[in-house]
């Protein structure tokens, strides 16, 4: 898919200062050469949003553009890069087919947490963790309306597609390809035999009530705390209503990036 660059952002990791200053030097000057105006990630109508960093810019890339329909196009210069689509090495060849449109673009689906206080859309995940390291939380948890049962744990992950690849990942879970309409919940050092991660699609909800004794837990978003549950108090979790549109060049594709990533 081909989409008319006319105007477009650049976000860049808080590291590598050098590094990145180079290469945003170097993407004004491609975008001035072909009559490309070149904003901030703040100002609205971006045809496209260049990111130069790694998956926790892409992380920020996409939450800011929620809601705008504006693709993310990342070039890696950060550590793992899962969400770009070029490494940095190849940045002039990057630059090259992203200002010329020469990109898809990938619909990845959100999530939705409700508690009390407010709601909160997750481009990665929803996580519900002990406010104590180091003790264990009772998690009560039903989805669809149908309760699961109590669980000893450390906590819960619920993750997109794309975050399945993040936290999810290195605590076990399913990896979930990108475009899927489906949510992840994978507990996080359950004190069972029996607890297996569990993915769900659009239109369960799923439940969780903190059942421990005398211990809160606390609510992460996309790793930002939003909240703490006391006990009885709940959370619902859903796949979302928003997306997040991920742009790639047309040779790259979900198992590429994944085989390439993750050895």
């Amino acid at each position: 898919m081909t989409e008319a660059v006319r105007r477009l952002g650049v976000m860049t990791t808080r590291g590598r200062p050098d590094v990145v200053g180079e290469a945003r030097r170097r993407l004004q000057e491609a975008a001035a050469a072909a009559g490309i105006e070149v904003g901030d990630a703040e100002d609205g109508g971006l045809d496209l949003l260049v990111v130069l960093g790694g998956d926790g810019t892409m992380l920020r890339a996409l939450r800011a553009m929620l809601g705008t329909g504006t693709p993310v196009f990342g070039i890696n210069f950060g550590r793992v890069g899962f969400l770009t689509t070029a490494e940095g090495d190849e940045l002039d060849a990057a630059l090259t087919r992203a200002l010329g449109g020469n990109f898809r673009v990938v619909e990845l689906c959100t999530l939705e947490a409700w508690l009390e206080g407010g709601t909160h859309a997750a481009v990665n995940d929803v996580v519900v963790t002990s406010s104590r390291p180091g003790r264990m939380v009772e998690l009560g948890w039903e989805v669809g309306g149908e309760r699961l049962g109590d669980q000893p744990c450390d906590g819960m992950i619920c993750c997109t597609p794309s975050g399945s690849t993040a936290y999810n990942l290195s605590n076990g879970g399913p990896v979930m390809m990108w475009g899927l309409e489906a949510m992840a919940m994978t507990f996080v050092a359950p004190h069972s035999l029996r607890a297996r991660a569990l993915v769900v699609p659009r239109g369960l909800d799923l439940r969780i009530a903190n059942r421990s004794k005398d211990l809160p837990v606390t609510v992460l978003v996309d790793g930002g705390a939003v909240g703490e549950l006391e006990r009885d108090g709940e959370i619902a979790v859903a796949v979302g209503p928003e997306h997040c549109r991920l742009a790639i060049v047309p040779e790259v594709t979900f198992f590429s990036r994944y085989h390439e990533v993750f050895p």
